[in-house]
C-alpha cells in the first residue's frame, strides 16, 4: 500500500473515532417521544374499509408536513395513520382525505409500477440504528410497491412478503397494510424499538408530506428524523423456506438462413433460507434460475469509453445487496453480481451479528459461457465479504472484500469506505480500496488502488459539496463495474433553492458544478464545468436546462466536448405522462484513431392510461455523430421501443414489447403472462424473437429490406415458495 493511501486510511480512523466519541450526544439530541401502537386481539381484515374494531381503538398520528418540492407547508389533503399489531404481525391504516377525489392517481398495474401515482409509504428502520430502512408504498389500490434505503442509496429490487388493500372513497382514499414479522429483519430484544417515518404522495400537485416532519435546516436526512415506535412481546421466530423452482426454455436460431433449435432443456431449482436469528439469514442455492422475466432495453452501444451498465434483477442476488453497497462509489463500483453470468451454486449470509455490527458474505461458483452461450468447461468463484460497524446516528465504517478467481489467474479487492455524520446537514462519505490482479502464465501481478472522499451538506436552501478521487492505472475489480481509471479528480458543487410566491413556479434550483481530472497516462488536465438550472413547475411538472464547458483527454489529446442540455415533462393529464431530453455538444469518436465531433442526443417517453388496467408506454432514443473537419455523418442509432400492458388484477398482467434498433436493422419481440401471488409464488410463460433486415445469400448474410427472424425463444417458470 502506498503511502498516501496509508495516510489517508489514517485520516479516516482518527475522524471515526473522534466522531464515535461525540455520538451518543447527537442522538440524545434528536431523539423523539415514542409512538405505542394497540396491542390487538383481533387481527383487522385487510380490505381497505377501515371498519374494523380495531381502528376506533387505536392511536392515530397527523399533522403531516411537505418535504417536496419545499418544507413544512401544510396542503389540502389531510392524513391520519393507525398504528396496530399483534404477536405476528405489525398493522398500519392510512385515512387519506383528499377534497377532488376524482383527481387521485391510481391504477392496477404490477408490483413496484406505483411510484407515479397517489402513494402513502411505511419507511421503517426496523433496527432503529439509522443505518438502513424498508420502504412500502401502496396507491390507493393497494397496489405494492418496497425497497430498502442505505448509504444514501434506495434499491427497488427488494420483494417483500406483506399484504395491502386500498379503496377509494367518497373523501379520498383509504389503505391498510399488514406487515408478518417473519418478512423483515430486526432487532431481538425486549421491548423491539424501531423508527418510523410516514409519507404521501399527492400526484397532482407531485407533492410530498410526512410525519413527523422534517426540519429543512437537516434537508433529506431520513435516517436521522425518524420518530421511534415500540412493540412489546413480539412472536420470536426462526424464519425457514424452501423455493423450488422448474424452468423450461426452447430457443432457436438462424443457420444458413434457417431457424433451427438450438436448446431444449428443462430445469430444476432449489433456494433455502434459513433465519439463523431475527436479524441474520442464511441463504443457499443450488443450480439457481437467474431467468429475467423482461428484457433489458435498448441501449446505444456505439462509441462507448467504457462498457454499458445493466442493473441486476435476478432474485438470489437481490437480498441484502444494500448491505453490499459502498459510499461515495465514482467511479469504482466493486460488487456488481452481473459479472456473475451462469451461476452454478450460491450461499450468502446477511444481516446483523451484534447490535452495531452488520454482515454479508456471499460465495458464488460461475460456470463460464463461450460467446454463443455454451459452457466452456470452466468456472469462476467469487467469495464477497462486507463488514460494517455503525456509529452515532447514521454513521458507519466498513470494510468489503472481493474476488474473481480463475483456474489461469484472478482478482482481488480489498478496502474500506465509510459514511461520516459531521453536523445536522454535513456528513463526509469515503472509499480506500486496494486491488491486485494476477495472470499465472506469464507469472504477472498488477496492483492498484483507488480513493474517493466527498464532504456534503444539504439544507432547503442550499446544498454544497466538495469532493477528490484517485485511480490508479491498474486499479480493476472484476466482481464489480469500473469506467475509467488513471485519473486524479477534483470535484465542488453549489447548489441554490429559491421558493418564489406563485402558483406556477413552485421552486427554482441552480446547480453550478466543477471537476478537474489529471490523466494519468498523458499527464494532462481534462475540466468539466455546468450551470443548471431546475424548475417545479404547477401540478406535477418540472423543467431543467444545463449548459456545459468541458473538455476531455483521450490517447493523449485533449478534445472539446462542450454543449448545453434540456429535460422537462411530468403528469400533464391524469392518465397522460410524458418526458423529453435533449442534448447537443462537441464529442470524441473513440477508436484507435480518434477525432473531433458534434452529437445530439435525444430521449422521449410517452406512458398512457386510459383506463386502470391498461398501459401503453413508448420511447425513442436518437443518438448521432458528424465529424468536424467535414461534416461527414458517422452514425446516427435511433432505438424505438413500445410495451403493452394489461394488468387484470394484482396478480396477473400480460404484456407485449416491441423493439426496433435501425441502426441494428433488428426488431425484437417480446411477450409475457405472469402471475406472482407473493414474491416466490410464481408463474411466467414467455415468448421472444429477433429479427434482422438480412437475407442469406451466397453462403453469407447480406442486408435486406426484409426481415428475416435470426432467434426465437419460449421460457417457462413455475415456482412455489414455503415459508415455516
Amino acid at each position: 500500500m502506498n503511502r498516501s493511501l496509508r495516510l489517508f486510511f489514517a485520516v479516516i480512523v482518527l475522524l471515526a473515532v473522534t466522531h464515535n466519541l461525540l455520538a451518543s450526544d447527537l442522538r440524545t439530541l434528536n431523539s423523539l417521544e415514542p409512538m405505542r401502537p394497540l396491542r390487538a386481539e383481533t387481527a383487522p381484515v385487510i380490505d381497505g374499509k377501515l371498519d374494523d374494531a380495531i381502528w376506533q381503538q387505536a392511536p392515530s398520528v397527523t399533522g403531516f408536513r411537505s418535504f417536496i418540492p419545499d418544507f413544512g407547508k401544510a396542503i389540502p389533503e389531510s392524513t391520519i395513520v393507525y398504528m396496530a399489531y399483534d404477536r405476528e404481525n405489525l398493522y398500519f391504516a392510512f385515512k387519506c382525505l383528499d377534497p377532488t377525489p376524482s383527481e387521485i392517481k391510481a391504477e392496477i398495474t404490477s408490483r413496484d409500477n406505483n411510484r407515479s401515482h397517489d402513494f402513502v409509504c411505511i419507511n421503517l428502520d426496523s433496527f432503529n440504528d439509522q443505518q438502513s430502512l424498508y420502504a412500502l408504498y401502496v396507491n390507493p389500490l393497494g397496489i405494492q410497491g418496497d425497497s430498502r434505503f442505505a448509504a444514501g442509496n434506495e434499491d427497488f429490487s427488494v420483494d417483500l412478503i406483506w399484504y395491502s388493500a386500498g379503496e377509494i372513497t367518497s373523501e379520498g382514499y383509504n389503505v391498510e397494510i399488514q406487515v408478518p414479522v417473519k418478512s423483515i429483519r430486526y432487532s431481538d430484544e425486549e421491548p423491539v424499538v424501531m423508527t418510523v417515518f410516514f409519507e404521501r404522495r399527492v400526484s397532482k400537485r407531485s407533492e410530498h408530506v410526512s410525519y413527523p416532519s422534517l426540519d429543512p435546516a437537516k434537508g433529506y436526512q431520513f435516517l436521522t428524523q425518524m420518530q421511534p415506535i415500540v412493540y412489546q412481546d413480539l412472536e420470536p421466530y426462526n424464519l425457514f423456506e424452501v423455493l423450488p423452482a422448474v424452468t423450461y426454455s426452447q430457443r432457436y436460431q438462424a443457420a444458413q438462413g434457417e431457424l433451427a433449435k438450438d436448446e431444449d432443456k428443462g430445469e430444476l431449482s432449489l433456494t433455502v433460507k434459513y433465519g439463523i436469528t431475527s436479524n441474520l439469514t442464511l441463504d443457499g442455492t443450488y443450480n439457481p434460475d437467474f431467468s429475467q422475466v423482461e428484457a433489458d432495453a435498448g441501449q446505444v452501444d456505439v462509441n462507448l469509453r467504457y462498457g454499458l451498465f445493466f442493473p441486476e434483477k435476478r432474485p438470489f442476488f437481490l437480498e441484502g445487496t444494500e448491505i453490499f453497497s459502498l459510499s461515495a462509489t465514482g467511479n469504482a463500483q466493486v460488487v456488481h453480481t452481473r459479472t456473475i453470468v451462469n451461476p452454478l451454486v450460491g450461499i450468502k449470509l446477511s444481516g446483523k451479528i451484534s447490535e452495531k455490527s452488520t454482515i454479508a458474505a456471499l460465495y458464488a461458483v460461475d460456470e463460464l459461457l463461450d460467446p454463443q452461450g455454451k459452457l466452456t468447461g470452466e468456472k469462476a468463484v467469487f467469495p464477497v465479504v462486507r463488514y460494517k460497524h455503525a456509529l452515532g446516528e447514521d454513521s458507519y465504517i466498513g470494510g468489503i472484500f472481493t474476488g474473481r478467481e480463475l483456474s489461469t489467474g484472478g482478482n482481488r479487492v480489498a478496502g474500506a469506505d465509510g459514511f461520516l455524520r459531521l453536523s445536522a446537514s454535513g456528513y463526509l462519505t469515503y472509499q480506500a480500496l486496494a486491488s491486485q490482479t494476477s495472470i499465472e502464465n506469464p507469472d504477472t501481478k498488477f496492483d492498484g488502488h483507488a480513493v474517493t472522499a466527498y464532504y456534503s451538506n444539504e439544507t432547503r436552501d442550499l446544498d454544497i459539496q466538495i469532493g477528490a478521487s484517485k485511480l490508479s492505472q491498474n486499479f480493476s475489480a472484476d466482481a464489480g463495474y469500473v469506467t475509467r481509471t488513471g485519473i486524479v479528480s477534483f470535484n465542488g458543487l453549489v447548489r441554490p433553492k429559491i421558493y418564489p410566491e406563485s402558483q406556477t413556479v413552485r421552486r427554482i434550483t441552480f446547480t453550478l458544478y466543477s471537476e478537474q481530472i489529471l490523466d494519468d497516462l498523458s499527464d494532462l488536465w481534462e475540466t468539466y464545468n455546468s450551470l443548471t438550472i431546475s424548475t417545479t413547475l404547477r401540478g406535477a411538472l418540472s423543467a431543467t436546462a444545463r449548459a456545459i464547458y468541458s473538455n476531455e483527454i483521450f490517447l493523449g489529446n485533449r478534445y472539446n466536448t462542450s454543449g448545453f442540455f434540456f429535460s422537462g415533462g411530468g403528469q400533464f393529464l391524469k392518465q397522460l405522462n410524458a418526458s423529453l431530453t435533449y442534448q447537443r455538444g462537441q464529442a470524441i469518436f473513440f477508436s484507435a484513431t480518434p477525432f473531433q465531433g458534434r452529437t445530439s442526443r435525444l430521449t422521449g417517453t410517452v406512458i398512457f392510461q386510459p383506463w386502470n388496467q391498461f398501459e401503453a408506454n413508448v420511447s425513442i432514443t436518437y443518438v448521432d455523430f458528424y465529424k468536424d473537419s467535414d461534416g461527414q455523418k458517422i452514425y446516427e442509432y435511433p432505438i424505438t421501443r413500445g410495451k403493452l400492458t394489461y394488468q387484470l388484477n394484482q396478480y396477473l398482467f400480460f404484456r407485449g414489447i416491441a423493439e426496433y434498433n435501425k441502426f441494428r436493422r433488428t426488431l425484437l419481440s417480446d411477450f409475457l403472462v405472469s402471475f406472482t401471488y407473493i414474491p416466490g409464488t410464481v408463474f411466467h410463460a414467455g415468448y421472444g424473437s429477433l429479427y434482422q433486415r438480412a437475407k442469406w445469400e451466397n453462403s453469407a448474410y447480406v442486408n435486406a429490406d426484409d426481415f428475416l427472424e435470426t432467434r426465437r425463444g419460449f421460457f417457462l417458470k413455475m415456482s412455489y415458495l414455503w415459508r415455516m
